[in-house]
């Protein structure tokens, strides 16, 4: 059973930059997705980025050019490199494992909050 567990997040200024971890335990079998979603408050949780296993990366508009997503894949983690934060940024960050397009795995959640 795979488990993912987020770190970084926080609360930071407009302008700030955050990076969020994803650490998976267990084994991950190949090919797999890990993704970056986000929860604004009151709204629903939607993709942010997401990067396969041999590195292909996807963005959603808008966040295109101020966050990157990347991944090692011998520590098992994923990260998001957020910088120039606006207040939309803030709410739940989720990581997501896929693996072979089937089996779907989600994090608990890490918060950040941008603040003028």
């Amino acid at each position: 059973q795979v488990q993912l567990v987020e770190s970084g997040g926080g609360l930071v200024d407009i302008g700030g930059s955050l990076r969020l971890s994803c650490v998976a335990s267990g084994t991950i079998s190949s090919p797999n997705v890990m993704a970056w979603y986000r929860q604004p408050p009151g709204k629903q949780r939607d993709l942010v980025a997401h990067i396969t296993n041999d590195g292909r990366t996807f963005y959603k508009n808008p966040i295109l050019g101020r966050f990157t997503i990347s991944r090692d894949n011998a520590k098992k983690t994923v990260f998001l490199q957020m910088n120039s934060l606006k207040i939309e940024d803030t709410g739940v960050y989720y990581c997501k494992l896929t693996e072979r397009g089937v089996w779907e795995y989600w994090g608990q959640g890490t918060q950040v909050t941008v603040s003028s």
